[in-house]
């Protein structure tokens, strides 16, 4: 099998090869440091080998429990933030664009909840899963996260109307802390199947536990192939690969060379629209792990060809404090060419009968070189085709470098602790038992 790939030719000119090798200590520094355990937030590296150490049994227990719930005509997928993202990059990436127009499905759709407190939202979806048979994957380690439990609470009390209460247990399935939290205790009570988000993974990194596998395969998507994938890039990344081989060393040696030119944003593109929720993820882990302590590359997304008619502007023409790290799909799934048309009055016939994605590899290496003249560096990945093999090397890819370049800016890429400020004001507001001082607090500030 082919691997996906990192050229960073395009990001020299404002840095040079020299800077980026000169950064080759620091990055094998960072890289021992994941391996043998000695950096901040230590505790959080089970995701580093979990792709080679998953097991049989769970895999068969994971397909086994996902086959039980393909029978729901929807399964709604409940959790915030990595809970919930990395699942919807896959499932996005890999199903039919139109998937849930057809009429003959194999699959349940996925739907997503516990994301946001939107209570618009979560009427529509409660209205659109009336009287339907409908699945539950609810994720929270702590079962108490204020947007995944208020929605597991309305659609819980939906389904038992639905299909009743004991009929409702076998719909559910709890993915939660192994042995504490209020998730746990409910679903030890209640009898729901649970599987275990492991101690040593943070959310933003567990896209390779059954926070992700199960929803997945839910959907119908291979997780062997998924895993298969980031099993090569584990090899490929592995502390034991020499710097010039190893392309997570590589990308974060390059994005801190840049940062260090004064390059703050980095800016995720993609000229393939089912990868929209790949950068969604990519976003999050990467400004959950490096934003704090003052510093840190800022993560932004954009879709190309799309976001050239509104982003592209400020990009080519901006303040030059960015650069892109463009995502390139080799190889199409399906085959559209340009038709001939005999009036021609778009004036595209001097397209006809070129295939639709040799136009839009033409618009990619347009703009790369548009952007490049215009003081943007750019990093390349390819991918030789977007299915679930290259999307699990991808994932892996983005989580070692994550954890090296985090080193290597020297702060805690395992942490999040910015996360609980407005949690802390919210519950202050809310009147939240226990919040007493800070609700005074706060309502004077007010």
């Amino acid at each position: 099998m082919k691997t996906i790939s990192l050229n960073i030719d395009k990001a020299l000119g404002v840095i040079t090869k020299k800077q980026v090798d000169a950064l080759e200590p620091e990055v094998k520094n960072g890289l021992e440091m994941l391996h043998k355990g000695t950096g901040k937030g230590s505790d959080f590296l089970g995701w580093l080998h979990l792709p080679s150490s998953i097991k049989e049994s769970e895999l068969k227990d994971i397909e086994k429990t996902a086959a039980k719930l393909r029978k729901c005509k929807a399964v709604v997928v409940i959790g915030i933030g990595g809970s919930y993202l990395g699942t919807k990059a896959v499932v996005e990436a890999m199903n039919n664009s139109f998937d849930w127009l057809q009429k003959k499905r194999k699959n349940p759709v996925i739907l997503y909840a516990g994301h946001h407190i939107g209570e618009d939202y979560l009427s529509e979806l409660s209205e659109t899963l009336k009287d339907v048979k409908f699945g539950i994957i609810n994720i929270s380690k702590s079962g108490t996260t204020t947007e995944p439990a208020i929605a597991f609470r309305v659609l819980k009390k939906l389904l038992e109307k639905n299909v009743g209460k004991k009929e409702s247990k076998e719909c559910i399935v709890a993915i939660t802390d192994k042995s504490r939290g209020a998730l746990r205790t409910l679903a030890d009570k209640e009898g729901y199947k649970t599987f275990i988000i492991p101690d040593d993974t943070g959310g933003r990194f567990s896209v390779l536990t059954p926070v992700g596998l199960l929803p997945v395969a839910v959907a119908g998507i291979s997780i062997r192939d998924l895993l298969k994938g980031a099993v090569d890039m584990e090899k490929a990344t592995d502390e034991k690969v020499p710097f010039a081989q190893n392309m997570a060393a590589i990308y974060a040696a390059t994005r801190n060379a840049l940062y260090e030119k004064g390059k703050k944003v980095e800016i995720l593109a993609n000229f393939h629209p089912k990868m929209h929720y790949i950068g969604e993820w990519w976003k999050q882990l990467y400004g959950e792990s490096e934003g704090k302590d003052g510093k840190g590359i800022f993560p932004a997304s954009v879709d190309f060809t799309t976001d050239l008619h509104s982003m592209g502007q400020w990009i080519q023409d901006g303040e030059r404090i960015i650069f892109e790290t463009v995502i390139s799909v080799e190889k199409p799934e399906n085959r559209v060419t340009v038709p001939t048309d005999k009036a021609d009055l778009d004036g595209l016939n001097y397209l006809a009968g070129k295939r639709v994605d040799e136009v839009n590899k033409m618009a990619e290496l347009g703009t790369q070189l548009a952007h490049v003249d215009g003081g943007v560096p750019n990093i390349r990945i390819t991918m030789p085709e977007l299915n679930a093999y290259y999307i699990g090397q991808l994932f892996y890819f983005f989580e070692k470098a994550c954890g090296i370049s985090g080193y290597v800016l020297g702060v805690n890429p395992f942490d999040q602790p910015g996360v609980e400020a407005y949690k802390k004001n919210m519950f202050a507001l809310l009147n939240k038992p226990g919040y007493e001082k800070e609700s005074k607090a706060i309502k004077a500030k007010l």
